[in-house]
């Protein structure tokens, strides 16, 4: 009785538009009361869930794409991605695709590369003759690479929990982004050829190489953490802080756009962002405890293998079941309370724990471009000033090839589990 109340209660204020971190907290809170539990044992549980050396490294990560988009990052990504393929039809969307490829190894968010790219690209799109619900759908399906190709802070959350190299998970992260990358791009020229959307002029290689340094300096800091991280020269919370370093660097000597005065408005903002990450990650372990108090783990794990024991039918119901909460629940929310609830099910089937936290955020960052809810939709739709339905209806096929790849994450091991084994080899 109390877990149906916990759960409608949090639904509820959800729907009443409760930001998400406030709905975990309240419906908690109402449990910690009814249930005459006392008030210090709820501080604990929120304590316990930020209280990891692992979580260290989501300030520095945040305040490292801070400095590199203030730097002037985002413009130098996309004008190199348009020197390479705006010369193919439908060049600016694939343009688009390829720019968010390679803002992923900077955000690591798919909210921060919907705004960023969407706020350039969106326009320019328009302004080219691409219809606006097309370009939102490019944009806001394009928006899930970033989480899946390293560094990913869901990622990062998902090794604190399963307690398993951040670097494997890094590295298993790695061919499904491209993949999925490569799959947005075919579906985004088909499209563009079939309704002779423009292209632009080819550049001269020259040009081409000019613009390289503007971007090769922003795609390095992706490999400078990789590189550090496996190779143990430093832990991925080291690796934050010099990713934060090479950032100023970057910034300040190299592009010279980002200002010393600039740096504490950043650092502020870098702050109110990874509070309110942390604020989430302890609320949401708060309700996960509750949720093992009242054995709702066990309860999923026995109602799921007993609809059947067959792996395929088990894997399918895991990706429906993520496929929904991803499209109304903030992705490390969702992480933090339903991670360790379905692990055990992944397990009892012989999933690996990389290979699942790979599937896992690979779906809930498609529930963030899937309607009704689904947030980088929304925000995309709205720089392009156009319907939420017309939107929809543009993200079909992309929604499509985006779930082709998650089935194949999700059924074929090698895919995410490749690069970690050849590594440990």
């Amino acid at each position: 009785m109390m877990a149906v109340l916990l759960f409608v209660s949090f639904i509820v204020l959800i729907f009443l538009g409760v930001p998400i971190a406030f709905s975990l907290g309240l419906s908690s809170l109402l449990y910690v009361f009814l249930m005459e539990i006392p008030m210090n044992v709820m501080v604990q549980k929120m304590f316990e869930g930020i209280n990891s050396f692992v979580l260290l490294c989501i300030p520095g990560f945040v305040l490292a794409g801070n400095l590199m988009n203030a730097g002037g990052i985002t413009p130098r990504i996309i004008d190199f991605a348009k020197k390479i393929i705006g010369h193919i039809r439908g060049g600016l969307g694939l343009a688009n695709v390829g720019s968010s490829m390679g803002f992923a190894g900077i955000s690591g968010t798919a909210l921060a590369d919907t705004a960023s790219i969407g706020a350039v690209m969106i326009p320019a799109m328009k302004k080219e003759g691409y219809s606006g619900p097309f370009a939102v759908a490019v944009t806001s399906s394009s928006s899930t690479v970033g989480p899946i190709i390293p560094p990913s802070l869901p990622m990062i959350i998902v090794g604190t929990l399963a307690t398993v190299s951040i670097g494997d998970l890094f590295l298993a992260g790695a061919v499904p982004g491209v993949l999925l990358g490569i799959s947005l791009m075919i579906v985004t020229y088909a499209i563009s050829v079939k309704k002779g959307y423009p292209k632009g002029e080819r550049e001269k290689l020259s040009v081409i190489v000019k613009a390289f340094p503007g971007a090769f300096w922003a795609l390095m800091m992706t490999v400078v953490i990789l590189v550090g991280i496996l190779s143990g020269i430093f832990t991925p919370t080291e690796a934050a802080i010099v990713a934060v370093v090479y950032a100023l660097i970057v910034g300040l000597f190299i592009y010279r756009e980002l200002k010393i005065k600039d740096v504490p408005k950043i650092m502020i903002d870098s702050m109110i962002t990874t509070a309110g990450i942390l604020i989430l990650v302890g609320f949401a372990n708060l309700y996960g405890w509750i949720l093992v108090s009242e054995q709702i783990p066990q309860l999923v794990a026995d109602g799921i293998l007993s609809i059947s024991p067959n792996a395929i039918i088990v894997i399918l119901l895991l990706n429906l079941l993520l496929l929904f909460i991803g499209t109304f629940m903030e992705t490390i929310a969702a992480l933090v309370i339903l991670f360790p609830v379905l692990l055990p099910v992944a397990t009892e089937i012989g999933m690996d724990p990389v290979q699942f936290g790979v599937m896992m955020v690979l779906n809930l960052m498609i529930g963030l471009s899937t309607p009704p809810v689904g947030v980088c939709l929304f925000v995309a739709s709205n720089i392009g000033k156009v319907s939420l339905v017309r939107s929809s209806i543009a993200l079909i096929p992309f929604l499509a090839v985006s779930l082709v790849v998650l089935l194949l994450v999700s059924f074929i091991p090698e895919i995410t589990l490749f690069l970690p084994n050849l590594l440990d080899s």
